[in-house]
Formats: structure tokens, sequence, C-alpha cells
């Protein structure tokens, strides 16, 4: 019923796979941009003094990190709703992690900002997604070069820590 071997990326990889292909495969061959971002500077800021009272940064088999667990439920705070499908495949990707070890809990995605919070359940539809998406990124990830730009940049490349990398 359930994969042997456990997926060796982690959330941000996935996370990033939905927002964008060429961020996916710059990231994970080593070339960050994001130690001097201000939105990642912020979005840190935010984990930061969010959820004081909670143990965060919760190290999973050297692979996976979640922001913190309360109440048997993972929970991933983050700065915005914008880019919330991103945010919501990474969390289930937890969970699809999880389950490969025996370890069945539900998530939160918290967005203190918005107060606003959103149950993330890994079902059966969200499973073969995740599975899909794993695929997907081992085909990106063993490309020779970063797939190319889209003809037009999206509303949030902007903001995105390679963006000069990409359009400068």
């Amino acid at each position: 019923m359930f994969d042997t071997e456990l997926p060796s990326y982690g959330g941000l990889q996935v996370a990033y796979y939905t927002v964008c292909k060429r961020k996916l495969w710059l990231f994970s061959h080593g070339i960050s941009m994001e130690s001097e971002n201000e939105n990642v500077k912020l979005g840190k800021l935010l984990h930061e003094d969010s959820y004081e009272r909670k143990t965060k940064d919760i190290l999973i088999d050297n692979r996976i990190r979640v922001d913190f667990i309360d109440g048997g439920s993972l929970h991933e705070v983050k700065k915005s709703s914008r880019l919330e499908e991103a945010s919501e495949n990474q969390i289930l990707y937890y969970l699809y992690y999880l389950s490969l070890k025996g370890i069945f809990v539900d998530g939160e995605l918290h967005y203190p900002k918005e107060n606003r919070v959103k149950k993330v359940t890994l079902n059966e539809t969200a499973r073969e997604k995740i599975k899909s998406i794993i695929s997907h990124i081992n085909e990106i990830l063993q490309m020779s070069s970063p797939p190319s730009l889209d003809s037009e940049s999206k509303p949030y490349c902007k903001k995105c820590a390679y963006y000069d990398f990409c359009y400068g």
C-alpha cells in the first residue's frame, strides 16, 4: 500500500516545484539567493515571533523540518496565503513522508498576519498528487541546466529572491 523508499527532498523543494520549476532547480543545485532577500528575512522574523511557546524547527530524519508539532498535528507558519497551493503541497509532503514511516497525522497552515488557520489532510487524492510531484522533481533535478523562463514573469516573481538572477 505504501512506498518503501523515503523521498529525499525537503518540503521547501516541493513548495518551489509548485511555484517555479526554475527556482527549484537553482536552489537544489546549490544556487541560493535567499540569505539577503528582504521577504525571506520578514518570513523568518514572523516565524520566530509567532507561537513563541512552541518548540520550533523540528528536524525529522535530517530531511524535513516542520515549524512545530502540537496536539498530534504538524504546523507550518506562513507569512501570507498568497502562495497557498505551494504551502499546502509542502505540508502534504510532510504528511506523506511521515505516512511512509507509519505515522498518520493531519496538518495545519497558519497565517498569523491574516488570523487564519487551514487544516490539511492527506487523503488518497493528495497522496497521488505528492507522488506525482516527487516524480516531476526527480525529472527536473536531472536536467543539465535550469528550466527556461516562462515568456512572462508571474506577479510574484518580483518578490522572489531569484528575480535579479532570472530577469536582471
